[in-house]
């Protein structure tokens, strides 16, 4: 058994992805509002500063500095919107005009964002505001800026929101993935004991279903389905090897008596006899381990090459190599098949199962009886029918008839692999069988998907 390292389990790493996940989609959604609330209004106002700003320098080269400040008293008395400020401060570094109570005394960057005192609209304030600094012609130096408060405590506002929404979005991403991770581990110890169960030897342990059918309830039923499938083949396996012992007991020592005669024999026309008798049984064995070499390979060989066949003429062919069997018995045998009847498959193994049907209804049905053999159309499907007239099987045995060496009666010939040989070529063409009470008799019904 693998050791378990919860650091590299799937549940872990999901929890992990969760959480990245989960932190993405809160920072996408707090730069989405930090892009339309804070960083796109900033450019306006810088966009609006600029402007302003050129306007006032224009003034100032063309009519020197005091309309200049007359400008700038215009400026502030007259704007709306967000509060201008300025300061126009001489080469000395006295200040020839200013609506702010401070500001940077030394220069720095053409644009910054800073934070002023401000008696604008009558009230001592503290304020943001983007701030251009130019120097003028003549060693003046000029201020001029927007008030951004809003868009400054919108920012603060932003930020703490990230700052919550980090805390939160780990509480959150913690308690989702233990969460998550609780539930997955629950779904896949289900599955892991129902596991173990049949490693233990408990071939009946299936994975527990919820009903959700969510994945896991898909993957809990594809996995029972094949623990069905396994148990079923151990079984069937178990029974074959003991079917396998029980049928050779028999012809075996049939075949070493007749040997054992052989040896002990004097007349040659005996020895004749006795041979012949020993070669019979040898062909009986060999018949039976090919058929069960056919079963094993159509249950475990390579899928099959489908092309359209025409079941009509090939019911007409089974029918033709059954016909001498039949007459010998008296038996009528009827064929019915409309003209131009298809399914996917492979000829030959159809063949084969159609062939079978007729041996063992042509060998069930009474003396002077009839064997029916029918095709039509129903729906999305073309059902093949063999029906005799002959004792039939009781129903709490048609289940059964289809087992490797099953027979309905023990001084029946053969070994009772006919009907295995036709449920395993079914099972391979994707078609299912069906039994049924013919009244009398036994109807055995193949259902193919029309092509």
């Amino acid at each position: 058994m693998i050791p378990r390292n919860p650091l590299r389990s799937l549940t872990f790493r999901l929890t992990l992805v969760y959480m990245a996940l989960f932190y993405a989609s809160v920072g996408l959604m707090l730069a989405v509002s930090y892009t339309g609330g804070v960083w796109r209004p900033l450019q306006d106002v810088e966009r609006q500063v600029r402007q302003e700003s050129d306007q006032l320098v224009r003034i100032y080269e063309a009519k020197g500095r005091d309309e200049l400040i007359r400008a700038l008293e215009r400026r502030a008395k007259t704007s709306q919107g967000r509060l201008p400020y300025h300061v126009l401060v001489a080469p000395g570094g006295a200040v020839v005009a200013a609506n702010l109570i401070d500001w940077p005394m030394v220069a720095g960057p053409e644009w910054q964002r800073y934070e002023f005192g401000t008696y604008a609209r009558g009230a001592e304030e503290e304020h943001e505001a983007v701030v251009r600094d130019l120097r003028l012609s003549g060693g003046y130096r000029l201020l001029v800026g927007l008030d951004t408060e809003d868009l400054d405590e919108r920012e603060d506002l932003i930020m703490e929101a990230l700052s919550w929404g980090t805390g939160m979005t780990l509480a959150l991403g913690v308690l989702g993935g233990v969460v998550m991770t609780f539930a997955i581990s629950q779904r896949l110890e289900s599955i892991n004991r129902a596991a173990r169960a049949v490693i233990g030897g408990d071939l009946s342990g299936r994975v527990a279903l919820r009903g959700s059918g969510d994945d896991f309830d898909q993957l809990a039923a594809t996995l029972n389905e094949m623990l069905g499938r396994i148990e079923g083949l151990v079984a069937s396996i178990s029974r074959v090897s003991d079917n396998i012992a029980h049928e050779l007991r028999t012809p075996l020592t049939r075949l070493r008596a007749e040997l054992e005669e052989l040896a002990a024999a004097g007349d040659p026309e005996e020895g004749r006899r006795r041979t012949a008798a020993a070669l019979e049984e040898a062909d009986r064995l060999q018949s039976m381990f090919e058929a069960l070499l056919r079963i094993a390979r159509l249950q475990s060989g390579p899928a099959l090459p489908m092309q359209q066949v025409d079941l009509s003429g090939l019911l007409e062919d089974a029918a033709d190599l059954h016909a001498p069997a039949a007459e010998d018995r008296g038996q009528t045998l009827t064929v019915e098949a409309p003209v131009g009847l298809r399914v996917p498959g492979d000829r030959d193994l159809i063949f084969q199962m159609v062939s079978n049907l007729l041996d063992n209804a042509v060998k069930y049905a009474p003396p002077g009886g009839a064997v029916r053999l029918k095709a039509r159309r129903a729906g999305g499907e073309v059902l093949v029918s063999v029906s005799d007239n002959g004792p039939g099987v009781p129903a709490a045995e048609r289940a059964r008839i289809f087992e490797r060496f099953y027979r309905s009666r023990a001084d029946s010939d053969g070994f009772g692999l006919g009907l295995s040989l036709v449920a395993a070529a079914a099972d391979r063409l994707g078609a299912h069988i069906e039994t049924a009470d013919a009244e009398p008799g036994l109807s055995v019904t193949v259902r193919f998907r029309k092509g």
